[in-house]
């Protein structure tokens, strides 16, 4: 089967490729996980400054890195494409199950949650964990529907959403910075804190807050002229988020303390803008951080619903290949491809729910595993970029040799944060044996 994609509409242009960089990584994870990083940096707001700074270089050159392989093709299935095209058909299936059976719905459920915690904390119901899964889980659904039924709508979904979720991120930076006192906020960091390793583990919830980037890959062969236009969105994206996380990240922890950050978690937030505005407008900031983070939700799922469909237009890869490539052509969308993400996506939000009921994750949750492990086929892609430019295939040093490396380098900082969880070692084996199977079904079916 070969991977023609002339029979899918070209409906997505560049700003809406920037826009799903940005907007899947701006939603859920700055608001959520500012806690995460200052409990990892022990309070110390300038730790994790320069936390968000060595995550950003392994997304900002990783971009560039990938963005170079996306300049050459614009086949159906982003890194997948990648991955057979640079690497081998071996290593792109097994990257495409772990995308499919892990990072994506991990990620989507993790997010699609957020949503009923934010709703929770909107209304003061003071409802459980229960409650909140619950209402992620029909929002989830609603996202997987109109997507399925009016793929325009995601668009615009995805367009509107970002431009909207940026304003609480920059109204509280910047009063945050006016009314708070980030000089001494910043230059609050022990002897102890700084001569330890235990806040590399920020990584990992910082890790969580930037990833999404590679989502937009998966739109490639949808995308107006995608040799051009991925690469400036691979390029573009990354470094509009890292500027506005460091504005956020530095204006709240200074304005309300990273001991109170830490000790409201999500909460902190809403005290934030109630002390800076009054009930009524800290009200506004939380419709404006749900709404942020159905933004998210959506451009995962516009995303992960095309993943089983580009898996089964490669010969051999996939179960159920044959129902799984068939575009409905009422609404030119692969619908069992959708189906079958969403059923994934039930199962790790069930999963997710008795990790966080019973505490089986200590300040981390589901997802990031997945995002640690993906750094490590980002990386095989870094090194083959690499070796083009050894080859002679890239002439330019900055992006075949400065580039590469030092998204590879940005990627052992990923990991390493990660190995911080005691739990990291299951997630390992968990996908070692994920990929086994994989490799083993392409083998068998590949005499």
């Amino acid at each position: 089967m070969n991977n023609n994609n002339n029979d899918v509409t070209k409906k997505y242009g560049l700003f809406t490729a920037i826009t799903m960089i940005v907007g899947i990584c701006i939603g859920s994870g700055i608001f959520f996980k500012s806690d995460n990083v200052l409990i990892a940096t022990n309070g110390s707001i300038a730790l994790g400054v320069l936390s968000f700074i060595l995550a950003a270089i392994s997304i900002i050159f990783g971009c560039l890195t990938i963005g170079e392989l996306a300049s050459r093709t614009d086949k159906v299935g982003g890194l997948i494409s990648y991955a057979e095209m640079f690497l081998t058909r071996k290593v792109a299936c097994a990257m495409g199950w772990f995308q499919t059976f892990v990072y994506y719905p991990t990620i989507t459920s993790v997010v699609a949650w957020v949503i009923g915690v934010y709703i929770n904390i909107l209304f003061n119901l003071q409802a459980s964990l229960e409650f909140e899964i619950l209402i992620g889980y029909i929002f989830l659904l609603l996202c997987f529907v109109y997507n399925i039924l009016l793929p325009k709508f995601g668009a615009f979904i995805q367009n509107s959403t970002t431009l909207i979720k940026l304003l609480p991120l920059f109204i509280l930076g910047i009063l945050g910075i006016i009314f708070g006192d980030p000089i001494n906020g910043l230059a609050n960091t022990s002897i102890n804190t700084l001569s330890g390793t235990g806040w590399i583990s920020a990584l990992g919830p910082i890790a969580y807050s930037f990833d999404g980037w590679i989502v937009t890959t998966s739109i490639s062969h949808e995308l107006k002229d995608a040799k051009k236009n991925m690469p400036k969105a691979l390029m573009l994206g990354p470094l509009i988020v890292l500027s506005i996380y460091v504005l956020y990240f530095i204006g709240i922890s200074c304005y309300v303390t990273p001991e109170v950050v830490m000790t409201l978690g999500d909460r902190h937030v809403s005290l934030a803008a109630q002390n800076l505005f009054g009930p009524a407008f800290s009200k506004m900031i939380i419709i404006f951080i749900v709404i942020s983070v159905i933004g998210t939700v959506n451009g995962l799922v516009i995303g992960y619903i095309r993943m089983p469909y580009s898996l089964s237009l490669r010969k051999n890869m996939f179960p159920f290949s044959k129902h799984l490539r068939k575009i409905d052509k009422r609404f030119q969308m692969p619908l069992n491809s959708a189906i079958c993400s969403l059923i994934i996506c039930t199962i790790w939000m069930f999963v997710h729910y008795l990790c966080t009921k019973y505490n089986l994750l200590y300040n981390s949750d589901v997802s990031e595993g997945a995002i640690g492990i993906s750094y490590i086929f980002y990386t095989l892609l870094y090194i083959r970029v690499f070796k083009m430019y050894l080859d002679k295939e890239i002439k330019s040093k900055f992006k075949g040799l400065v580039c590469p490396i030092l998204a590879t380098i940005g990627s052992l900082i990923i990991l390493s944060g990660g190995i911080q969880n005691k739990l990291f070692i299951f997630y390992i084996i968990f996908c070692i044996l994920l990929f086994l199977y994989s490799l083993y079904y392409y083998q068998k079916n590949n005499h």
